[in-house]
């Protein structure tokens, strides 16, 4: 009898809305777009698609907003501390966890850069994860 992994916990950063995911279903990908630069006050975002099936809220969905970032794409954040949490793009099969969010560690997977063509001038990535100008489908 093989044993599937623990789910995944993760949060907000005040700690009111906790959600469980069983499993990242795409590599993790770093992104740069313009977006997700300003949403995160970041030079990018750790994000992974998840499954809905797979993704549970386990307190404080009632505190949930939401804001629609660029046609057909919502970002779902905290409305207390801003956390973003998840993304949901209309018509799309998954959607994207914000992996910074996550409680416990997801187990080691690949990862890239997307949306390099959107980077930020005054950062240099020196690693070796894989670079793409723009969205990569995993």
């Amino acid at each position: 009898m093989t044993r599937s992994p623990a789910p995944l916990a993760g949060s907000c950063l005040c700690g009111a809305i906790a959600y469980q995911v069983d499993a990242l279903a795409t590599p993790i990908q770093h992104c740069h777009c313009h977006t997700c630069r300003k949403a995160h006050a970041a030079a990018c975002a750790p994000t992974a698609g998840i499954r809905p099936q797979h993704f549970r809220w386990l307190r404080g969905e009632e505190r949930l907003k939401s804001f629609e970032s660029s046609p057909g794409k919502r970002r779902h954040f905290c409305g207390d501390c801003g956390s973003h949490l998840l993304a949901i793009r209309e018509g799309r099969p998954l959607w994207v966890l914000r992996v910074a969010t996550l409680d416990t560690a997801p187990p080691p997977v690949e990862a890239c850069h997307i949306w390099m063509e959107h980077a930020a001038d005054w950062l240099e990535a020196h690693n070796a994860q894989p670079r793409h100008e723009r969205f990569a489908s995993a």
